[in-house]
């Protein structure tokens, strides 16, 4: 396994950890409160390497701020509505979203990928399908999941051309700016903004560190390992989501997993195994 798809799997395992926090967060801030906060906080970091960014690192940083904005928002959103695991389920679809749009923009469906992809919403299914469904937290974050595929084939393709802490840099920026512009023009202020500090004292912590660590620092690994990581794999790698975000509910929460869970953590891993496993070698191998 390259260090690329290390780095990744670091970037997943911290994305584990934030379901809780924003599952917390939103029981007093709405999801674009939240990711407004944790942008500014993000965006206060990354702005000294904005400074250095090329006209191209700007334009490209819009883009990608953009849709990734989208999908945070959304996502944060879905959860005043659905539990962590099912927001997991739904959000982890962008899996299969990624290949079937790399397909509509001119790229070419690698089976063996797209296999992995379906064993890992197979795997996502059995451990995270638990609460009941609503149509407005289930609509909301499928919009999260549509979203974060066109990001990760937007950066895939936008990495190489840009150095990894300028990109990340710029795309937190002007996501701290396109966040803040949202909350306010989608009539947040006035009443809720005076009551903002108050609301915010119970979950300021974990603001911060999905602002310094979530966001920034996972922003940046991602725009690195994504420079040599094609989409598809990408996608199938961040499939590790909700096992990492099980593992940590059970860790701190004291959550249990059952025997169906724990099926569908481990198809989940081996679906990551075989959209790494090169056939061609291994055959050559046993050839030897």
């Amino acid at each position: 396994m390259n260090l690329n798809v290390v780095l990744l799997l670091v970037v997943t395992l911290v994305w584990g950890t934030t379901f809780p926090l924003l599952k917390s967060a939103a029981a007093t801030l709405s999801g674009v409160e939240i990711s407004a906060l944790r942008f500014l906080v993000a965006g206060a970091v990354m702005l000294p390497f904005a400074f250095k960014a090329s006209r191209a690192a700007w334009r490209d940083g819009a883009l990608l701020g953009v849709v990734a904005l989208v999908s945070y928002v959304t996502q944060a959103f879905g959860l005043e509505y659905i539990s962590s695991n099912r927001s997991a389920f739904i959000t982890s679809l962008n899996v299969l979203m990624v290949p079937f749009l790399g397909l509509a923009l001119g790229g070419r469906l690698n089976l063996q990928v797209l296999l992995a992809g379906a064993l890992a919403c197979f795997g996502i299914g059995l451990l995270s399908w638990e609460g009941g469904g609503n149509w407005v937290g289930d609509a909301a974050t499928l919009v999260c999941a549509l979203a974060y595929a066109i990001y990760v084939i937007l950066l895939s393709r936008c990495a190489a051309a840009h150095n990894p802490r300028t990109l990340a840099a710029t795309q937190i920026v002007l996501m701290a700016a396109f966040a803040v512009v949202w909350m306010l023009g989608s009539g947040l202020g006035g009443e809720r903004l005076a009551t903002l500090p108050a609301r915010l004292q119970p979950v300021w912590v974990s603001v911060l560190y999905l602002g310094l660590v979530a966001s920034a620092g996972m922003l940046f690994l991602q725009a690195v390992a994504q420079r040599h990581v094609a989409a598809e794999k990408a996608a199938v790698i961040y499939a590790m989501e909700p096992v990492f975000a099980s593992i940590f509910a059970w860790l701190w929460l004291s959550e249990s997993l059952g025997a169906r869970g724990m099926v569908g953590g481990a198809l989940v891993v081996g679906a990551v195994v075989l959209s790494e496993w090169r056939f061609s070698q291994a055959a050559d191998a046993r050839a030897g």
